[in-house]
C-alpha cells in the first residue's frame, strides 16, 4: 500500500512539472475512493483554464463532476489552445469533455453556483495532482501523463493550399483518423498541430482529396486538382431505412443492370439518372467562378422609419412580436468585413433581439411573463424611453414534444460558395446532434428540380442522417417552389399530433425557377402554414443573398428566420438556443399599446416596421403575427415626447373641425399606458388576451436596469447605421459607452463582442 502511494505521489508530481511547472502548494487532490474530485483554489494568476463542453468554468464546477460523468480530458498547451481560443487560452487549456446532458450541466452550474468565466478572463487554475488510496485513480493519471506526452511530440504544419488559379480559401484540412482540423484562410494558408507519421487529409468541395504524410518537415504546401467527376453534378443518394422501424424503405431493385439501361428522363430539364450505387444524380451546372465576392446583387426589404404620432390621433399602437435575428448577424458580417452597412438591412427589432436579458419567467398560467421600464432616452436628451419585454417560458428538455422536421436544403448553383452549402452541411450536422430517439428527419433538396434524399429517420441514427448530409453537392437552377411544396407534403404525412412539426429551410434565397417573386412565395407559404407545419429560415452566404425573401417566407410561414454568417452563429442558434429556435410555446402573439394623453406627448414604435397591425387586426384571429419560442426574449422600444416639451420631431396636430377626442373624465395621473396581448397555444385557433398597466413613473438612465441600458443601446446603434433622422446624438463613442455599462449576463461574449463592433465603426 505504501509502494502504491509513492507510485501515485510520483506520477502526480511529474504530470505536474512537466505541465505546468509550478510549485506543490497549487493542486487538485483526488481524496475521495468514491470518486468526488475536491479541487484546492490555487494562488497563481497566471494559469490555464478549464473548458467543460465548450464553457469556461472555474474549479469548483470540476470538483462536482463525478468521475464516472467524464468521458475525456484533453490538454492543450499554451501555444495550440491560443490558436483555438485566442487570449483566453494563453495559459494553457484543460478540456473535459462529459457525459452530462446539456440540461444536466447546466442545472449543475446553477446548484453549484459557479460563476463561468466571462470575456475577460481575471484569473484562471493551474493544477496539479495529488493521488490518494485508489489504485483506479493510478490508471487515470498514467492515462493522462501519457496523453500529455502524446500531445508534447506534435508539431505545427504550416503551407498553402492552391489549384491553378492561385491560393484557395475554405480548404478542410484534417489530421486523418481525429477530430483535429482547419480551414485554410482567405490567402490558402493553414496551421494545424500534428505528429510525425500522422496523415492529412486535404478536401474541397469539386476537387480530388489529397493525402499528405507528415515528415520532418514543418511545411506542407499542397496543390488541388478538380475532379472532373463532381463538377457538373448535384449528387442525392437515396437512404434506405428499416421497415421494421415503422419508417419508409428505400425502393429496391433485384436487377441493377435493369436500372442502369433505363433511359434518364427529365425532370424540369434536368436529366435524372439511377447509378450502380443507387444514387440519384440530378445534372446542373457547377459554379466554378472565383471572382471577389460583390454584395450589389443582395435583395433587402425598403423599410420606412417609423414616426412619432398623437395618442390624440392615433391612439393605439399595435405591432406583431419578431423574435428574428438574422439582422444583427448580417450586419455583424458587413462590419467584419469592413463594408458600409447597407440602411434596408438594419431591422433595429432584430438587432435588439438577438441578445438574452435577465427578464423574469412567467409564474402564471400563461407561456410568457412581462416586463416594462420607463426611463431616459439618450439621443434625444428631452424624450423618454418605454421598454416593453416578453419572457417565453422554459420547457425543461424532457418535456419537450416529439419533433417531425424536414430538412429543406438549397443545392442550386448559386450555393457553391464555401460559405454556403459547406458551411451549411456543417450547421446541420450540429442540429442534428441535438436530435432525441423519438425525432425523425427527412431531407429534400432542389436545384430544377426537387427530390426527397432522406426519408423520415429517427434522431438516433444520427451517422445516416449526416451521411446523407456529407453526400449533398451544388449545381443547376433553384426551384424553391417545387423544394418548398415536397417538403410540406412530406411534414404533412409524417404530421405528429401536439408534436413539433417543423420544415427548416436552408438556401441563400435566391430562387429563379418556378414561383421565385416576394408575392409568390408568400401566397405559397400562407396556404401551406395552414398545415400546422412551423417554418424555420436559415439564410447563408453573401454577393446574391436574398434577404427580403427569406424574411416574408418567416413572416407569412408562422416561423423564425436566422443568418448563418459562421459555424460559431450556426451552434448558438441550433445548439445552444435549440429549443427557443425550434420549439413554439405560443404562435400569433400581438402587442397593443394605448398611450395616456395627459402625459404622452408623442410615441414612436422603434424598428418592427414591417410588423405593423391595424388596430382592428388585434382582435382578428384570422391574422397571422409572430410565433414565441421555448425560453425566448422579446424586446421593443418606445419613444415618448412627454406633454410639455417642444419637440423638432413632432408638431402638434391642429384642432379638428368634426371629430373631437373624447376626454374622460378619470384622468389616470398614475398610469403612462395600458399595454394588452394576445396569443394562441400552437395548436390553437383561438386567442387568449392578458393586459398590464405601465406606472407613470420614470427613472433616471443611469439607475435604470443593465438590461435597459444595453437594449437602448443596440436600438441607438441601429438607428445610426440606418442614419435615422429622429435622433440628435450619433456619437459612436457614447454608444459604446451606454454598452459596456449594460453588459450582464453574458456568458457566451455576445455583449463584449457588440461594443467591440460599435467601436469598428468609428472611422466608417
Amino acid at each position: 500500500m505504501k509502494s502504491v502511494k509513492l507510485i501515485s505521489s510520483a506520477i502526480a508530481m511529474l504530470f505536474s512539472i512537466l505541465i505546468f511547472g509550478q510549485e506543490k502548494k497549487d493542486s487538485i487532490q483526488i481524496k475521495n475512493i468514491n470518486k468526488q474530485i475536491r479541487l484546492c483554489p490555487p494562488n497563481n494568476k497566471n494559469q490555464a483554464i478549464f473548458v467543460i463542453d465548450g464553457y469556461f468554468a472555474d474549479n469548483r464546477l470540476v470538483g462536482k463532476i463525478n468521475p464516472n460523468d467524464i468521458k475525456s480530458v484533453e490538454l492543450l498547451k499554451a501555444e495550440k489552445a491560443k490558436a483555438m481560443y485566442g487570449d483566453k487560452g494563453g495559459n494553457g487549456l484543460i478540456i473535459i469533455t462529459s457525459k452530462l446532458s446539456r440540461h444536466k450541466l447546466r442545472r449543475l452550474i446553477k446548484k453549484t453556483e459557479t460563476k463561468l468565466l466571462r470575456n475577460k478572463i481575471n484569473s484562471t487554475n493551474i493544477l496539479k495532482l495529488t493521488i490518494m488510496k485508489s489504485v483506479k485513480l493510478i490508471s487515470l493519471a498514467i492515462a493522462l501523463l501519457i496523453s500529455f506526452l502524446s500531445l508534447a511530440q506534435e508539431k505545427t504544419i504550416t503551407g498553402v493550399v492552391s489549384d491553378a488559379s492561385g491560393p484557395i480559401p475554405g480548404v478542410n484540412v484534417v489530421v486523418k483518423g481525429t477530430t483535429r482540423g482547419v480551414q485554410t484562410g482567405f490567402d490558402g494558408m493553414y496551421s494545424i498541430k500534428a505528429s510525425e507519421g500522422e496523415k492529412l487529409v486535404f478536401s474541397f468541395m469539386g476537387m480530388k482529396e489529397i493525402i499528405r504524410t507528415v515528415g520532418t518537415s514543418n511545411i506542407i504546401n499542397v496543390v488541388m486538382q478538380d475532379d472532373s467527376k463532381k463538377l457538373s453534378e448535384v449528387v442525392v443518394t437515396a437512404y434506405g431505412v428499416s421497415s421494421e422501424d415503422g419508417y419508409y424503405a428505400a425502393p429496391r431493385r433485384t436487377k441493377k443492370s435493369k436500372a442502369e439501361k433505363k433511359p434518364a428522363p427529365m425532370v424540369s430539364g434536368l436529366a435524372v439518372k439511377y447509378e450502380k450505387d443507387s444514387r440519384i444524380v440530378i445534372k446542373g451546372n457547377k459554379n466554378n467562378d472565383k471572382k471577389p465576392i460583390s454584395n450589389g446583387n443582395e435583395d433587402y426589404g425598403v423599410l420606412i422609419e417609423n414616426d412619432f404620432e398623437s395618442p390624440k390621433r392615433s391612439p393605439l399602437s399595435t405591432f406583431s412580436i419578431d423574435v428574428d435575428n438574422a439582422s444583427y448577424t448580417n450586419v455583424r458580417r458587413f462590419i467584419n468585413n469592413g463594408q458600409k452597412v447597407p440602411t434596408d438591412a438594419v431591422r433595429v427589432e432584430e438587432m435588439i433581439n438577438f441578445f438574452k436579458y435577465n427578464y423574469s419567467q412567467p409564474k402564471e398560467e400563461h407561456p410568457f411573463a412581462m416586463n416594462t421600464e420607463y426611463s431616459d432616452c439618450p439621443w434625444n436628451a428631452e424624450n423618454k424611453l418605454v421598454r416593453i419585454a416578453l419572457q417565453g417560458k422554459n420547457i425543461p428538455t424532457d418535456n419537450l414534444p416529439n419533433s417531425n422536421m424536414v430538412f429543406l436544403i438549397d443545392v442550386s448553383g448559386s450555393m457553391s460558395s464555401e460559405n454556403k452549402l459547406p458551411l451549411l452541411i456543417q450547421s446541420m450536422k450540429i442540429l442534428v446532434h441535438e436530435l432525441r430517439t423519438e425525432d425523425k428527419v427527412s431531407i429534400v433538396v432542389y436545384a430544377g428540380a426537387a427530390g426527397l434524399v432522406l426519408p423520415p429517420t429517427p434522431g438516433n441514427k444520427k451517422e445516416t442522417i449526416i451521411d446523407a448530409l456529407e453526400k449533398l453537392q451544388a449545381g443547376g437552377s433553384t426551384a424553391g417552389g417545387e423544394g418548398i411544396k415536397l417538403a410540406y407534403k412530406i411534414a404533412e404525412e409524417n404530421f405528429i399530433k401536439n408534436g413539433n412539426n417543423r420544415v427548416i429551410l436552408a438556401t441563400d434565397g435566391d430562387f429563379n425557377v418556378g414561383a421565385s417573386s416576394d408575392n409568390d412565395m408568400q401566397r405559397l407559404i400562407e396556404e401551406k402554414r395552414k398545415s400546422g407545419v412551423f417554418l424555420t429560415c436559415l439564410g447563408y452566404g453573401m454577393g446574391n443573398y436574398k434577404d427580403s425573401k427569406m424574411e416574408t417566407l418567416a413572416n407569412k410561414g408562422n416561423g423564425n428566420y436566422a443568418y448563418i454568417d459562421n459555424i460559431q452563429e450556426a451552434k448558438r442558434f441550433l445548439s445552444k438556443e435549440f429549443k427557443g429556435s425550434m420549439f413554439t410555446i405560443a404562435k400569433d402573439v400581438k402587442i397593443q399599446i394605448e398611450f395616456n394623453p395627459n402625459h404622452v406627448q408623442a410615441y414612436r414604435l422603434i424598428g418592427y416596421e414591417n410588423r405593423k397591425l391595424r388596430a382592428e387586426d388585434f382582435t382578428n384571429d384570422a391574422i397571422d403575427a409572430g410565433e414565441l419560442g421555448s425560453g425566448h426574449t422579446v424586446t421593443a422600444l418606445y419613444e415618448i415626447v412627454p406633454v410639455g416639451v417642444k419637440s423638432k420631431f413632432f408638431d402638434i396636430p391642429s384642432d379638428l373641425k368634426y371629430s373631437k377626442p373624447e376626454t374622460n373624465v378619470n384622468n389616470y395621473s398614475d398610469e403612462l399606458a395600458t399595454i394588452k396581448f394576445r396569443y394562441k397555444k400552437p395548436d390553437g385557433d383561438k386567442s387568449i388576451e392578458m393586459a398590464e398597466v405601465i406606472a407613470n413613473n420614470s427613472k433616471t438612465i443611469e439607475n435604470s436596469s443593465n438590461d435597459f441600458k444595453f437594449v437602448t443601446a443596440v436600438a441607438w446603434f441601429g438607428l445610426k447605421l440606418r442614419d435615422s433622422k429622429l435622433i440628435k446624438e450619433k456619437g459612436t463613442t457614447d454608444i459604446a459607452s451606454l454598452a459596456r455599462k449594460g453588459i450582464d449576463n453574458d456568458v457566451e461574449g455576445y455583449k463584449a463582442e457588440l461594443v467591440r463592433l460599435i467601436e469598428s465603426c468609428t472611422n466608417f
